[in-house]
């Protein structure tokens, strides 16, 4: 046996989490020749956020093609951007084509993470414990529910539920339905549950643009032609255009003033003059920020939905909920028999409320208590062999968050190599490249559109954008290869 197969044997590696990156990770880590692989997931089944949102209309909003891991292209997606039982679907069908389902452990929340000094210690909710030498923690960004501070919210009489945890036993046709809310699940819900509902009303705080992108389904004779050609279906998962429109964004949300963010304002205000005839409902929608400074809502058809004769579109503020209903600021009581919060995710959680403990007792809650960070959204000093995926400040908006993972784990492999061959025993980012990469990347985040003047998820509790504030293509490069010296190694 060489020294790489003895070590390769001997390295435990924990997966946090069976989403989409988690799922990526012990694909990787197979392939790699790693045998001794664990996920823990909190749930009884795979999937992430397409587990657990599974509401009316839910689709992602990236192009089906390129919401697809490299390596597993599919053929079989119905439409533009897939409906999220299809998502989910994907995801069961890679965890049974590369039979992880072995290495699964379900219903095993994991929560507490203690480093020992050669190891780390996790202790899992049911009073159970484990140790590994590395720790990939990939609990995704959006995935803890945020629930709307309203006063009478518990004497609500109907179905009342927040759009990540559906009651598909509620009666939905023909009954009085309000939604609070009008991200991206706000109006994919508008535009699904128009038509259904005798009464359907919007409650909106603040105003979304929208980017019109049409949805089309795939005929069969084009999914049969990308059966047939595996270049071909290669070429749609990385298409050129798709890339272009990624590129073109990316250079837009990063400079406040750039040429590309006023396209895109005038695309989105474009949209909004030519679909809303109606003058009052007009001004009602329009939004008194800059496109992209929230994120973007994608949408082939909301503006036709909320034009629908039985939906309403409120923005009087809510005063309190009332058991038949929620009165508005103006007095008027909006009548309802069920109520969707469609109310988003608290963003700033990532691996909390795990209790993670590293180096010399340093405590994560504690060390992130301003704000999470981590060096390339990957690493924190201090907590040796703990690597994220989708961690604080990684690239979070309108494109493939399975591109960011794949390019993530890419960069993470590289990490582990001199750890699995016995070079060193522990890795993590060094104080002073993580202090640097801060400074860089607050004062970079200040430039962004997201710091033009609006309130959004993307910003930290000092009002700081959260998310990656540089180009896409400098991410991708930076991911190419680890340097080394940024980190502290033993």
């Amino acid at each position: 046996m060489t020294d790489t197969e003895r070590f390769n044997r001997q390295l435990r590696v924990v997966i946090i989490g069976a989403g989409m990156s988690g799922i990526l990770a012990a694909i990787k880590l197979r392939e790699a020749g790693y045998r001794h692989v664990a996920i823990y997931e909190k749930a009884g089944r795979i999937g992430g956020t397409w587990r657990d949102n599974s509401y009316p209309g839910l689709s992602c909003d990236v192009p089906a093609h390129a919401y697809t891991y490299s390596f597993a292209p599919n053929a079989e997606w119905s439409r533009h951007m897939a409906p999220g039982p299809e998502i989910q679907a994907y995801f069961e069908h890679m965890v049974k084509q590369h039979d992880l389902a072995s290495c699964i452990h379900f219903n095993k929340e994991v929560t507490a993470c203690e480093w020992l000094g050669d190891a780390w210690r996790l202790g899992t909710c049911d009073g159970g414990f484990e140790e590994a030498d590395v720790v990939i923690a990939a609990t995704g960004v959006l995935h803890h529910p945020k629930y709307p501070q309203l006063q009478g919210l518990q004497k609500f009489e109907g179905d009342c539920f927040h759009s990540a945890r559906w009651d598909h036993g509620a009666a939905l046709d023909g009954k009085r339905i309000g939604v609070i809310g009008n991200g991206s699940t706000g109006a994919q819900l508008i535009s699904a549950l128009a038509g259904r509902a005798a009464k359907l009303t919007h409650f909106q705080r603040t105003a979304q643009w929208i980017l019109p992108v049409e949805n089309p389904a795939f005929t069969e004779a084009q999914k049969q032609a990308l059966r047939d050609d595996p270049a071909l279906l290669k070429q749609a998962q990385a298409s050129e255009s798709y890339l272009a429109i990624v590129d073109h964004f990316t250079r837009a949300v990063i400079d406040a003033n750039s040429p590309e963010l006023a396209h895109l304002q005038t695309a989105v205000e474009e949209n909004l003059e030519r679909s809303i005839t109606d003058p009052v409902l007009r001004e009602k929608l329009r939004p008194q920020y800059r496109a992209a400074c929230k994120r973007l809502i994608v949408s082939p058809d909301y503006y036709q939905a909320i034009q629908h004769p039985q939906v309403a579109l409120v923005n009087d503020g809510i005063e309190c909920v009332e058991p038949g209903g929620i009165r508005t600021r103006d007095g008027v009581l909006h009548e309802l028999d069920v109520l969707v919060m469609a109310t988003g995710f608290h963003a700033d959680r990532f691996v909390r409320d795990m209790n993670v403990v590293g180096s010399n007792g340093q405590v994560l809650n504690e060390v992130w208590a301003e704000r999470p960070f981590a060096y390339l959204a990957m690493s924190v000093p201090g907590f040796p062999n703990f690597f994220m995926l989708n961690g604080p400040s990684g690239p979070v908006g309108n494109f493939s968050l399975i591109d960011v993972a794949e390019a993530q784990w890419n960069y993470i492999a590289q990490l582990l190599e001199p750890l699995r061959e016995g070079r060193y025993q522990q890795i993590s980012v060094g104080q002073e490249a993580m202090d640097d990469y801060e400074v860089s990347r607050i004062e970079a985040a200040r430039n962004t559109v997201w710091a033009s003047g609006c309130s959004s998820w993307y910003l930290d509790a000092q009002g700081i954008p959260a998310t990656w504030p540089w180009s896409y293509a400098h991410f991708r490069e930076v991911m190419t290869t680890p340097d080394f010296a940024h980190f502290d190694c033993a």
